[in-house]
């Protein structure tokens, strides 16, 4: 079989390839992207919750639940701090098929349960729904593929650091408009929250699994106490769960290969957001790409310049207050107030020097 030559490939077709595949298709190049899963943006392994910047995108994929308007960080002693932190609630599989529908619009090739197996430089064989094997010749590749990314895997790329996420969809006893944060050593490396979706809520935490690797006790307990006050239902709708790179920025061009969203750790290491990210750095990656293979032989090494400075200064922040916070886990200070605030971002102290 002839290799078939595109201008792009991209792995991965979640916020950061479709974004990615949307904009290098409006410049007119032959996109090809590829994802494993058999429907784009399922399962939804996210809390849902968007910033208030993303509007234009959410309109754009008509994927809005609900408005939010502040946020309730819990502290390990139970003091409650509320603070205005507008944002919006998605339907994640919506937005994620939204952006996938615009790119196809804009040209770009989407293929479902087609895997990435291996890139030599020039030639990545991907593996179709059907089993066989083909390759694909592509001017560039654009890595959109998670926090455990096979093609970074494949270019030499040592793993992220993750944290492991659970999640249970509940129904919600009444009209809720703030996103919940708990902070506790019950989820070392992690928060619990609760975010509302109008009906339901989503009901989850993160912990490092070097501290807490039994994600379903503290999530149970979690659950039990929202009940009790009278928040949520007991029924569990629905499960799910997920990783998050925490370890900051990596490399993100490599030769002919542009990392971008999760592959390239532009998620927050605190927060674990990274739809914003993922949809900006796609977006950027699809138009560096575009300009490098018009010529701008500079684009690629602008777009990790842009990327730095954008996202930068929040994540090495961020990377820091972790690092701090893995001394305490499973210590008394982890149980003081005091801790806890200079490592979120509701509090001024997580932003003091």
């Amino acid at each position: 079989m002839t290799p078939q030559a595109v201008d792009v490939l991209i792995v991965g077709a979640g916020p950061a390839g479709a974004a990615a595949a949307r904009a290098a298709a409006g410049k007119g190049l032959q996109v090809l992207c590829i994802d494993r899963r058999a429907r784009i943006g399922l399962p939804v392994q996210c809390a849902e919750f968007v910033p208030m910047p993303l509007l234009r995108t959410v309109h754009e994929t008509q994927s809005r639940v609900q408005d939010v308007a502040g946020m309730l960080t819990v502290l390990p002693s139970g003091f409650q701090h509320q603070s205005i932190f507008p944002g919006i609630m998605i339907d994640r599989a919506l937005f994620d098929q939204g952006l996938a529908d615009l790119a196809q619009a804009a040209g770009a090739h989407i293929k479902t349960r087609t895997s990435f197996m291996s890139w030599d430089g020039q030639c990545a064989r991907i593996k179709l729904p059907s089993g066989e094997v083909d390759e694909i010749v592509p001017r560039m590749l654009i890595a959109a593929d998670g926090p455990h990314s096979p093609v970074a895997e494949n270019i030499g790329l040592v793993h992220q650091q993750v944290v492991y996420t659970r999640q249970y969809t509940v129904p919600l006893c009444h009209e809720y408009d703030d996103t919940d944060i708990y902070l506790s050593d019950a989820f070392p490396g992690g928060y619990g929250w609760l975010f509302p979706r109008g009906p339901v809520a989503n009901l989850g935490l993160g912990a490092d699994k070097r501290f807490e690797d039994n994600l379903k006790k503290p999530l149970e307990e979690l659950h039990q106490q929202m009940v009790e006050r009278g928040i949520v239902g007991p029924e569990v709708l629905s499960r799910t769960g997920g990783a998050i790179p925490v370890g900051g920025l990596r490399s993100m061009i490599h030769d002919h290969v542009l990392l971008c969203g999760d592959a390239a750790g532009l998620t927050h290491p605190i927060t674990g957001a990274g739809i914003p990210a993922a949809v900006i750095s796609g977006e950027a990656a699809g138009l560096a790409v575009a300009a490098y293979l018009a010529g701008e032989n500079d684009a690629l090494e602008s777009y990790e310049e842009d990327m730095q400075d954008q996202f930068g200064p929040a994540l090495r922040r961020a990377v820091q207050r972790r690092s701090s916070l893995e001394a305490v886990w499973r210590k008394p200070a982890a149980q003081e107030d005091q801790v806890m605030r200079s490592a979120w971002i509701a509090f001024d102290e997580y932003f003091a020097a």
